[in-house]
């Protein structure tokens, strides 16, 4: 038997700090941290990051990309990458009683350790891709290797953990899987950095009135993220509203042209400012912009969990987002927020069946607690609340450590 104290994790991730531009990103910096107050942590990640951990802090070792040589499709080189970086992290002799994988990146990196050295194989959902059809424009053939990389890796796994209960019945649904091997442990947020802290003169800098309430977005330029869904909205907001979108890190040219295309029209179209801060911002700038705003907004198509509705509550902002996924496990609809249904086609479920009506919804959610300070005020307070009650990372790691240490007990 090894003891709580004796266990050692081997995370593998494509993002790690500084290069963190998504939730699994956030995701994997954050517990990694609170598992090395825990247990002995390793990382290794996409990357040149390089630190030799202990004394409570994670052991991190990047792995370079040298494509110099590369003639294959531009669109296939992020795959081969993420091949090379995964074999790299296996030539380094693994020395860890768990492997942890987060996102297709990692996960063939996971598959040549639970073969090679024998070490039980924990795959975190961050998302799913049979759900993300739209990955082809980004990645050509390549998204039929990630879809089956995906499969194969779940279902070989030793424990696979969803980050909502939507999202584990989406996995049950879609691989074969035993139920008993799918655990749900959500995500988290750091109550102590994630906090009401307001700062005018930054948030203004930035060409955003302070002294006018604005609705915000924060996320990448996606299909998944709905943003297109968003700006579409702005015309049908109440005339004169202030719109922050800080969205940057578009998957392709075609969106991001689709994207300015739609800021473009939405500006001609509304009375009000609508500010788009085209790149993506460190932490302490957006806990400024999330403890200036007044609503904060996720439209997003399919969302596993959403991190970015943790960031908002934990900065007091009601959140108006879709109906879909693990948001409904975030947001208590009419407590913390709304939650816009989304209704989709059942022969391609990735997009409202009607465009234009999920847009107009959108703008009524948004208008209706625009105009409601106390309303504001009052779901602002409730969603702190419910992150401290539900969503600490602390208890995540925990929980994290004793799955650990039932597959380590197992082998």
């Amino acid at each position: 038997m090894v003891e709580c104290c004796r266990v050692k994790s081997l995370l593998l991730t494509n993002e790690y700090p500084p290069n963190v531009y998504g939730g699994a990103g956030i995701h994997v910096q954050y517990l990694a941290r609170e598992l090395a107050r825990l247990c002995e942590v390793e990382v290794r990640c996409f990357g040149e990051q390089w630190e030799e951990g202990g004394n409570g802090r994670p052991a991190v070792r990047g792995a370079g990309w040298d494509r110099s040589g590369y003639t294959a499709p531009a669109p296939l080189h992020s795959i081969f990458g993420a091949l090379q970086r995964c074999l790299e992290f296996n030539t380094r002799e693994i020395r860890a009683d768990v492997v942890h994988l987060h996102t297709w990146y990692a996960h063939f990196g996971g598959i040549v350790a639970r073969q090679c050295y024998g070490v039980p194989m924990v795959l975190t959902v961050h998302s799913l891709e049979p759900l993300r059809p739209w990955k082809r424009e980004q990645l050509g053939g390549g998204y039929d290797f990630t879809v089956w990389l995906e499969k194969t890796a779940i279902e070989m796994a030793d424990a696979v953990i969803a980050v909502s209960a939507e999202t584990k019945a989406d996995i049950l649904r879609l691989f074969d899987v035993p139920e008993e091997r799918v655990h749900v442990i959500y995500n988290g947020i750091d109550l102590d950095e994630y906090r009401p802290r307001l700062h005018p003169e930054r948030i203004a800098s930035y060409g955003i009135d302070p002294e006018r309430p604005y609705v915000l977005f924060v996320g990448r330029i996606t299909r998944q993220k709905g943003i297109v869904h968003l700006v579409n909205a702005i015309e049908h907001l109440t005339p004169g509203t202030q719109v922050v979108l800080c969205a940057g890190a578009p998957d392709t040219p075609e969106i991001a042209a689709e994207m300015s295309a739609a800021v473009e029209r939405a500006r001609a179209a509304h009375s009000g400012p609508v500010v788009w801060i085209e790149q993506m911002l460190d932490t302490e700038t957006k806990i400024h912009l999330y403890s200036g705003a007044s609503v904060f907004c996720c439209p997003s198509i399919y969302e596993p969990f959403g991190i970015i509705n943790l960031e908002a509550m934990a900065c007091e902002v009601p959140v108006v987002a879709s109906a879909v996924g693990g948001m409904k496990e975030v947001i208590v609809h009419e407590e913390t927020g709304l939650l816009i249904p989304l209704e989709q086609q059942t022969e391609s479920p990735f997009e409202p069946i009607d465009p234009p009506a999920f847009a107009r919804d959108l703008a009524a959610g948004i208008n209706r607690l625009m105009a409601e300070p106390d309303t504001r005020r009052r779901m602002g307070l409730a969603g702190r609340a419910r992150v401290e009650q539900q969503f600490s990372w602390t208890s995540i790691a925990e929980r994290t450590l004793a799955l650990y240490r039932t597959l380590v007990n197992k082998s």
